[in-house]
């Protein structure tokens, strides 16, 4: 089909139809995505995989834009098109430009992965007010910002995906102010599934359980990453990759998901 392409979602239930766009050299173009984050970690995981499915992706970073051209590089030795894009995430000037860029360098937007976060451990007792601030400024207000563009720019046929936690269901000590910031993204994601009736996009948020990436294993010695490898039915830590099938599967042919969370922890809860 010269003018149209059917969405992976054609062949698991309602079939979906959206106009192809075109990248600034005029090449048609399926799929766009933008994945926050995504100069390493998960994000990086979740943009070169969206990117193996045929999707342009904007390869968002806050700071570190030399690991951002790298992802690039990548997903292009790969023969996928992507682009690296900058923003702080709870600066909605910095992010509307952000999604300005992508939807500018690809003819429009279909899917937004939101993995940026930060995390900041301790007990309630003695937690520190400026890291809740800072913490909550990133994870609530910085989803609440990306969800907000996002809502208003994504296509028929599209996904919005932000990343909570398992933490949320495991209650481990010392989690309570991080805990608390993804129990906001998880409330806010739920509510935009319902307010975007009507418009064919989905709204869901992915709960990593233990998963191997720098955010995870800063600060923990290795008797501990062992015990939490080991909590887990499967007896090993998530890989990034892991939770990457996890938003791919939510971002093509999950389209009869929708406002749901979504625990990809390997049976840790």
């Amino acid at each position: 089909m010269d003018s149209e392409f059917i969405n992976c979602s054609s062949r698991r239930g309602g079939i979906t139809m959206s106009e192809d766009t075109q990248d600034t050299q005029g090449a048609r173009i399926a799929r766009v995505a933008l994945v926050t984050g995504a100069s390493g970690g998960i994000g990086r995981a979740v943009a070169e995989r969206l990117a193996a499915d045929g999707t342009a992706v904007g390869v968002h970073y806050a700071g570190n834009a030399e690991a951002a051209q790298e992802v690039v590089a990548a997903v292009e030795r790969a023969g996928g098109r992507a682009v690296a894009v900058r923003g702080d995430v709870a600066d909605e000037g910095e992010m509307a430009e952000a999604f300005d860029r992508v939807e500018k360098e690809f003819g429009g937007l279909d899917v937004v992965v939101h993995t940026a976060g930060v995390m900041t451990l301790g007990p309630v007792v003695e937690f520190g007010l400026a890291d809740l601030d800072r913490m909550h400024r990133t994870n609530i207000r910085g989803t609440f910002v990306v969800a907000q563009q996002a809502a208003r720019r994504v296509r028929a046929g599209g996904a919005i995906i932000t990343f909570s936690t398992s933490v949320t269901r495991l209650a481990a000590p010392g989690y309570a102010a991080y805990a608390a910031s993804k129990g906001a993204v998880e409330a806010m994601t739920l509510v935009l599934a319902r307010e975007l009736r009507g418009r064919d996009v989905t709204v869901n948020a992915v709960a990593p359980g233990p998963t191997a990436t720098p955010l995870f294993l800063d600060g923990k010695d290795e008797e501990t990453v062992r015990r939490l490898a080991a909590q887990a039915p499967l007896e090993r830590l998530g890989t990034p990759a892991d939770i990457a099938e996890t938003v791919a599967f939510l971002a093509g042919p999950g389209r009869w998901v929708n406002g749901q969370v979504l625990y990809a922890n390997g049976g840790i809860a």
